[in-house]
């Protein structure tokens, strides 16, 4: 079976010294920065039968509290992954990060990113530093993203403060939850603030199986029904929404999402370095022996969607 991957990361040295430098050698409270280079994600893919693998700088981005130093570093972090996607045709792409939320300087990124670098579509974080996807601010970001039919590829990273009532929240690395909530949170964002409907041509990734969106869809639809004068504005965009199947989507999540989603709009996701190799390939096995997967639906999942959003 061979796969395309839209949820995998790349660490240059550079960016993990960033990290360090600031405070992140423990990125949202895991126990350390995986290692990664070009010679290891080639092998990598090419043990799971990834034919392609879009890149895309993980939490917590390039934003550490100084503009000017965001600026450089998502400059730096888009043209090496230019740089990779250059040197192995057809094998890499990669997703674009931007100094958000300096707005003035993020239009600027994405038209060098695009323009310059190729890139295949642009990443954000859930937040930045609480600012949520579906934030007024953002506005003069989405409509150039909207106006350029571009892939929005998410990623979570932790929580703001004001959600949690803690600094760090609970003692567990945030990926265990609090990724899936955040992502829940800002989607949701999303979705009642009518920024997806106000800026239809942007083609969103949802990462980790759509999170708890699928269980929480009923019920935002009913409150936020409310809130926003719609009928089932979770589920309708649940329908319109890409997912990627990254982290453990079997045996739970998925017929979650398989229950509110198109189909077509479902890819494959290693997470790869932050998820270590042998639990992907354990996450992939237990995908490609997925009874509800089975036939068409496995190879559209696995390359025929991810063919078609970016072909």
């Amino acid at each position: 079976m061979t796969r395309i991957d839209v949820h995998c990361h790349y660490l240059p040295d550079f960016y993990r010294e960033a990290l360090i430098a600031n405070g992140h050698s423990h990125p949202d409270g895991i126990p350390g920065i995986p290692a990664w280079s070009e010679s290891t994600a080639l092998e990598a893919m090419d043990g799971l039968g990834v034919t392609k693998a879009y890149l895309s700088i993980s939490s917590p981005g390039v934003h550490f509290g100084d503009d000017a130093a965001a600026r450089d570093l998502a400059r730096r972090v888009n043209e090496e992954g230019a740089r990779v996607k250059r040197a192995h045709p057809g094998r890499f792409g990669f997703f674009a990060s931007t100094p958000l939320p300096d707005i003035d300087a993020t239009l600027a990124e994405i038209t060098y990113a695009f323009d310059e670098l190729d890139a295949d579509g642009v990443v954000f974080e859930t937040n930045f530093d609480g600012i949520y996807l579906g934030d007024d601010l953002l506005a003069p970001v989405y409509a150039e993203l909207d106006r350029r039919n571009a892939v929005l590829f998410l990623h979570p990273t932790s929580p703001a403060r004001p959600c949690t009532g803690a600094a760090v929240p609970l003692r567990y690395p945030r990926p265990m939850l609090e990724f899936l909530f955040d992502t829940t949170r800002s989607v949701t964002d999303m979705v009642l603030s009518g920024t997806l409907e106000r800026y239809p041509n942007i083609k969103v990734i949802v990462p980790h199986a759509g999170a708890t969106l699928p269980l929480v869809a009923a019920r935002v639809d009913v409150i936020g029904a409310k809130m926003v004068g719609k009928t089932d504005p979770m589920r309708n965009a649940l329908q319109r929404l890409h997912f990627d199947l990254a982290g453990m989507p079997v045996p739970d999540m998925l017929p979650a999402l398989l229950s509110v989603a198109d189909p077509t709009h479902i890819h494959y996701g290693s997470d790869l370095p932050f998820t270590p190799l042998p639990e992907v390939h354990t996450n992939t096995d237990k995908l490609d022996a997925a009874p509800i997967l089975q036939g068409e639906l496995l190879a559209q999942v696995m390359h025929t969607n991810s063919e078609a959003l970016f072909g």
